[in-house]
């Protein structure tokens, strides 16, 4: 009996450790912290990424893709695989075809201002590819895209795939990107970012180099920033983007940010979302 008594008191202890194991670990802060320390990638799991679009006002989404870890966080799945104008994120890519067949020598080349008064102080001057990306200057771009023509300009449409690779007629060279009919949704701009990247795109190794190198915004000795602002005023309500990559922690953060601007008071909050989205998954 006493034997059968000791087995039995065992058996108890027994249970009520594997309650007691249970409760604890089905509570949020024990658990979480347990499952977070194993795999970083919960974090941005359980991150609303909605909440700062509540925070600042603003409808529109975030698409961020995680390459190491081959995931994506979002706001808004629906928004980001609709197509919009690509604005002046386009800026990238021609940059690239720009370099690359010759229609400007490099980045510091500088165009001539036409004389004309333009709303941004900024574009009513002589620039170089540096500064006009920097200063997202329209007037040099458009230069840039008139001189590479609407035969080559559709050829390397074509290869890079970007997009819904139409720019329209002949005529409209100088504004496919700012108010169609080319069009490109977030996914898909991730997708090129990623090939940029990885240097995937029908492009010189020195065309590579500089675009990458014009396109950083923030470097410290943590991470790189390298990315575009759009604004497409030709719709209403006017769209704004902020894409590009975050190099960090040996890993690579490709985000496409997509918003509903009311007037220029919201064109800053584009990268103040993304900001945001970041430092809410432990970046920047």
């Amino acid at each position: 009996m006493a034997r059968s008594g000791r087995s039995l008191f065992i058996i108890s202890i027994t249970i009520i450790s594997i309650i007691t194991l249970l409760t604890f670990t089905s509570l949020p802060g024990i658990s979480a912290t347990s499952k977070i320390n194993e795999h970083p990638s919960v974090i941005a799991q359980s991150v609303n990424l909605g909440a700062a679009f509540k925070e600042l006002n603003i409808e529109g989404s975030i698409l961020i893709y995680d390459q190491n870890n081959q995931k994506f966080y979002q706001h808004n799945a629906s928004h980001n695989s609709t197509a919009f104008l690509p604005a002046s994120t386009f800026k990238i890519l021609n940059s690239l075809i720009s370099l690359e067949t010759g229609v400007i020598k490099d980045e510091i080349a500088i165009l001539t201002w036409d004389g004309i008064m333009r709303e941004f102080p900024t574009w009513n001057r002589d620039t170089n590819m540096r500064q006009a990306y920097k200063d997202s200057t329209v007037w040099f771009y458009q230069v840039l895209a008139r001189r590479v023509g609407h035969e080559r300009m559709q050829q390397f449409i074509n290869q890079v795939g970007y997009g819904n690779r139409q720019i329209g007629t002949p005529e409209q060279i100088d504004k496919f990107w700012l108010s169609g009919p080319l069009q490109i949704t977030p996914k898909q701009q991730i997708e090129f970012l990623q090939r940029l990247y990885r240097r995937e795109l029908p492009f010189s190794q020195r065309t590579f180099d500089v675009v990458q190198d014009i396109m950083i915004i923030e470097k410290t000795p943590n991470y790189i920033l390298r990315a575009k602002t759009g604004w497409a005023t030709s719709v209403k309500p006017n769209i704004g983007w902020f894409v590009g990559y975050l190099e960090q922690n040996n890993n690579v953060y490709f985000f496409a940010t997509n918003i509903y601007m009311k007037d220029a008071a919201d064109a800053p909050k584009r990268i103040e979302l993304t900001r945001r989205s970041f430092k809410a998954l432990g970046l920047l």
